[in-house]
């Protein structure tokens, strides 16, 4: 709308040519958030609930509980809360700060600029942006941009950063030196001495949960007690949901691999040593280049994972659900396959139902029916042709589709693998074919055992024979 159209004044120290297109968007995006169109706030992006108010909480550093003192007033605000301070900065005094995230420390830098305000007026420092512009002069406003273009703002920046800087390795210099560490895993309550370094390598090699390399991390401690509130609360890593009890969080985490801290969270940022020395490089970029040097002989592969969780996709078409039993009631309803008719009828185990999913896949990939290996020229041409022949419970003999080769997923994000009910029975990682059978002891007679022993018939062939 005409509302926003900007236009930058050339009557201060920043040229117009001096601004990039990076700042430039964030000042709009400033604008967008806190200014209100026709006398009505909008909202102008996505909202979102957030994942979990009590964890940001008890992750937060104690200087978010510090106040956060306007420019031009006596208004406070708590540095957890900067987002008031900034609507209340753009709506009464009409001031924009570009990039905030890159200001190591907000509240000594709202107050050097309190002071240079009563010095000199605003427009010696900021650029003048006139809303509007081609507007009726009532609806005409003028906005001032104060950014790290200006050399007093930017070396400003610059020295905050470095002092921020200088205290946190200085922090995680205490921590690398400290030989007094005691911690028990979080995962196998096995206890751990010396430093810091130790447990944290243990639980990357040993429960493929990798924090990062230690000399990466800074305030180890606060790290690890906010991850052990989240096993004690039932709550998953990654995708931060809850669960009823340790044991199906543990299979919830092994299956959807979600043994990792999710990536979102910015709660986490803090603990992590190159946020402090490059500003605007997010943890997850080092700590993936670090997972590849510490974890370089685990057999897990984390890169596929994805910021939103990721829907089963039908065998027969491309209809999405968010679970197993959703998919499975479309299937039949829609194609007439009973997933779990058939794990019951042939006694599918977790891995044989692996293999016949992606033996499915691959026949309809193809074009190709698997109830009469009939080829056609599309995947839609096939469904309809066992629909209407019957094929689609027709599942050929287990020995075309209980092979190797179909362990390899026929879709690399296939979720559907991931939904597959696990049995009971069967041990984790192992899988009990059929052609190695497995017999019993007999013990009920032992004696007879022990006379027609193999070990005993060969104990009195060598004594014959010495």
């Amino acid at each position: 709308t005409p509302y926003f159209d900007l236009e930058i004044q050339l009557r201060n120290p920043i040229k117009s040519n001096q601004i990039s297109h990076v700042t430039g968007l964030n000042l709009l995006n400033s604008l967008c958030l806190f200014l209100p169109l026709g006398g009505q706030d909008c909202i102008l992006e996505p909202l979102c609930f957030p994942e979990q108010l009590s964890d940001s909480v008890s992750l937060a550093s104690s200087d978010d509980c510090c106040l956060v003192s306007c420019v031009f007033c006596s208004h406070l605000a708590p540095l957890s809360d900067k987002d008031q301070l900034l609507k209340h900065l753009v709506l009464d005094h009409k001031l924009v700060i570009a990039d905030i995230k890159l200001i190591a420390d907000f509240p000594k830098y709202m107050l050097y600029w309190k002071k240079r305000f009563t010095e000199q007026p605003i427009t010696d420092f900021c650029s003048v942006i006139k809303t509007n512009s081609e507007g009726p002069a009532e609806l005409q406003e003028n906005y001032f941009l104060l950014c790290d273009v200006l050399p007093e703002d930017r070396i400003l920046r610059e020295q905050l950063q470095q002092k921020r800087l200088e205290e946190v390795l200085e922090q995680q210099q205490k921590e690398r030196n400290d030989t007094s560490f005691q911690r028990t895993c979080m995962f196998c309550n096995e206890d751990f001495t010396g430093n810091r370094s130790v447990l944290l390598n243990h639980m990357a090699r040993e429960h493929s949960f990798s924090i990062g390399l230690p000399d990466n991390i800074v305030y180890c401690t606060e790290f690890l007690d906010a991850l052990e509130r989240k096993l004690d609360n039932m709550q998953c890593f990654y995708c931060e949901k809850i669960f009823r009890d340790k044991t199906t969080l543990k299979d919830h985490m092994r299956k959807k691999q979600h043994r990792r801290i999710n990536a979102n969270n910015h709660d986490y940022d803090r603990f992590y040593v190159i946020n402090y020395l490059e500003l605007g490089k997010t943890w997850e970029e080092v700590l993936s280049e670090d997972d590849r040097e510490l974890l370089k002989d685990d057999d897990d592969d984390w890169s596929d994972w994805q910021a939103h969780p990721v829907c089963a996709v039908c065998l027969f078409c491309e209809q999405q659900e968010e679970n197993m039993e959703k998919i499975c009631t479309h299937m039949q309803e829609a194609h007439k396959f009973d997933l779990h008719k058939l794990k019951t009828e042939l006694n599918l185990k977790f891995y044989q139902q692996v293999k016949l999913v992606n033996y499915i896949r691959r026949e309809l990939h193809q074009c190709r029916c698997y109830g009469c290996q009939k080829k056609l020229e599309t995947k839609e041409e096939v469904v309809q042709h066992m629909m209407e022949a019957g094929h689609v419970m027709q599942i050929p003999e287990i020995s075309h589709w209980d092979q190797p080769q179909y362990y390899f997923p026929t879709y690399e994000n296939d979720a559907l693998l991931t939904a597959l009910s696990d049995s009971e029975s069967e041990s984790e990682g192992a899988d009990h074919s059929s052609d190695v059978p497995v017999f019993p002891e007999d013990i009920s007679n032992l004696k007879a055992i022990k006379q027609n022993s193999v070990l005993n018939k060969l104990l009195k062939d060598r004594g014959s024979s010495s």
